[in-house]
């Protein structure tokens, strides 16, 4: 564990998983932690080292500011740690993100495409894709009806409730709240109001990372990852988000829900080993 503070309005913590050649990157997503990628890391540690950071109000890292786009402020992160832990001395690294973290992912993508050899997106939640191009109203409908439900009662002052519905929502499903620790209910009771201020990045897209010709700088590999038993609305954005980019490949997780890399970390992990050539598939 390490902290970075450097050229960065606010200091992060630093974690590392693995002790393999291949250099990753992993951004976790929103009410997580870096230790998200430890059970993923542990199935590919003899080939891949899987650095991460905690994102602003998560882990170990500070609450948030309250200045800037949080998109963009862990990006700065996750660029920073590439540089401060030497990361890319032996040549460009593999990004890999999950849910508001591959959107991260994307936007470090952007930045600086020399630093990245593919990049990973794990059920990536950019909603103004699924609202705009959706083939499924019912999808959208759900979703809507899901979040104004969450953001009602974030507004009313309930913040532990509002988080608590957002995890049934979005979480793996089990356990369930009451049966969580106070320790992992309070972290994610501490972190949802950085969840909420996301709002404009993931609906309406404020940093641009969507534009057109931000997509285009894309040209590394891409993977996109769905699990088949997640919200509808997601295989919608992943279906609109593979028709933008210049290079895409897609997979399914068909047993898995939105939280897959947690709750299926050999089937990620096969995944990846698919789509990372030089990582040795794991012997049966």
């Amino acid at each position: 564990m390490a902290e970075i503070s450097a050229g960065l309005a606010q200091p992060v913590v630093t974690h590392s998983f693995g002790r393999g050649n291949r250099q990753v990157l992993g951004v976790h997503c929103s009410l997580a932690h870096s230790g998200a990628w430890r059970g993923l890391a542990t199935i590919l540690e003899e080939h891949v080292t899987i650095s991460s950071f905690d994102m602003l109000s998560h882990g170990r890292s500070p609450d948030w500011d309250g200045e800037g786009l949080l998109q963009l402020r862990n990006a700065e992160a996750g660029l920073a740690q590439i540089e401060s832990e030497n990361l890319a001395k032996d040549g460009p690294i593999d990004l890999l993100g999950h849910s508001f973290g591959a959107t991260v992912a994307l936007a470090m993508a952007q930045m600086r495409p020399d630093l990245v050899r593919s990049l990973v997106m794990i059920e990536p939640v950019f909603f103004s894709l699924g609202t705009a191009t959706t083939t499924d109203p019912e999808a959208l409908e759900a979703l809507r009806r899901d979040h104004m439900t969450v953001r009602e009662t974030y507004l009313n002052g309930d913040v532990e409730q509002a988080t608590r519905l957002f995890n049934r929502a979005w979480g793996a499903g089990h356990p369930k709240w009451p049966d969580l620790p106070e320790s992992a209910r309070s972290a994610m009771v501490r972190s949802f109001p950085a969840v909420m201020a996301c709002d404009t990045q993931i609906y309406d897209d404020m940093l641009g990372v969507l534009e057109p010709d931000k997509l285009a700088l894309l040209t590394m590999p891409c993977l996109l990852i769905d699990g088949g038993k997640s919200q509808p609305i997601m295989h919608e954005v992943i279906r609109a988000l593979a028709a933008r980019l210049p290079e895409v490949t897609c997979r399914r997780v068909e047993a898995a829900g939105h939280m897959l890399p947690i709750t299926h970390p050999a089937e990620t992990a096969a995944l990846l080993q698919s789509f990372w050539p030089d990582v040795a598939l794991a012997q049966a």
